[in-house]
């Protein structure tokens, strides 16, 4: 018997979605060659870092350095740590800021590019070169940052009586004056200080250090023929030098 309803045939569409969904391109498995991620060498970084911390052994141990090396990369060390400590100190030191201020006012501004971070020999820490109106700190010759703004101090006061007294330093009674001024004020013969040069008394030590340290440097003045010349050029201006503060108001 025959039925009266049509076969029904297969919908092109289904028939099409059925093939598409079986169909699948094949996967292609990664070779081992592309899971291979070349592995990059040291960065220059990493190197000059390595590099450094070579140097810093070196220099501590003298191991694996020559001594030219070692000495190179020594002041190279002194030469950033003097920078570091004049930068702070020009900025945060009340005794040194009051100095630049008041140099400033006198008409010899100060900046960091006067104030030079070099080599010396071992009888000094600073100096002041008059004809260049620049401060010298020797580095690498500070016990500590308080040491160097002592020395700070002192050259500052030296610039301070160049620039407001037209001090002539061949002549040995104004160089003895500031000489006076500048170890008085710069914190020179501090008891601490002299306890380390192995001087101490209890009475009138700040003095007995102002007269003895001015004598020393007036000596070294190439117009001095003598100690006797110094002594005597100290103990001139001794009086009116001494009781001379400016531009502080006392002694600090």
């Amino acid at each position: 018997m025959r039925s009266g309803r049509k076969p029904r045939r297969a919908s092109r569409g289904r028939a099409f979605r059925f093939r598409a969904c079986h169909q699948r391109p094949a996967l292609r498995m990664p070779d081992s060659a592309d899971n291979t991620t070349p592995q990059a060498g040291p960065s220059s970084d990493d190197q000059s870092t390595f590099e450094q911390w070579r140097l810093t052994f070196g220099v501590i141990t003298g191991m694996g350095v020559t001594a030219e090396e070692r000495t190179a990369e020594l002041e190279r060390h002194q030469w950033r740590t003097c920078e570091r400590w004049k930068r702070y100190l020009m900025n945060y030191s009340p005794a040194v800021v009051f100095m630049l201020k008041h140099l400033r006012l006198s008409g010899a501004a100060v900046s960091e590019k006067d104030v030079l971070c070099v080599p010396c020999d071992y009888t000094r820490a600073g100096g002041f070169h008059p004809d260049a109106g620049a401060v010298i700190m020797c580095q690498g010759r500070f016990f500590n940052k308080k040491h160097m703004e002592d020395t700070l101090v002192h050259e500052l006061v030296h610039m301070y009586d160049h620039a407001k007294f037209n001090v002539d330093w061949r002549n040995l009674r104004h160089h003895a004056c500031s000489e006076i001024r500048a170890s008085s004020l710069g914190g020179d013969c501090r008891f601490s200080r002299e306890l380390r040069r192995g001087f101490v008394a209890f009475s009138k030590q700040h003095q007995a250090c102002v007269r003895r340290r001015a004598i020393l440097s007036v000596r070294a003045n190439p117009a001095c023929p003598d100690e006797a010349t110094a002594e005597r050029a100290v103990n001139e201006v001794w009086e009116s030098c001494f009781a001379d503060t400016r531009p502080f108001d006392e002694i600090y």
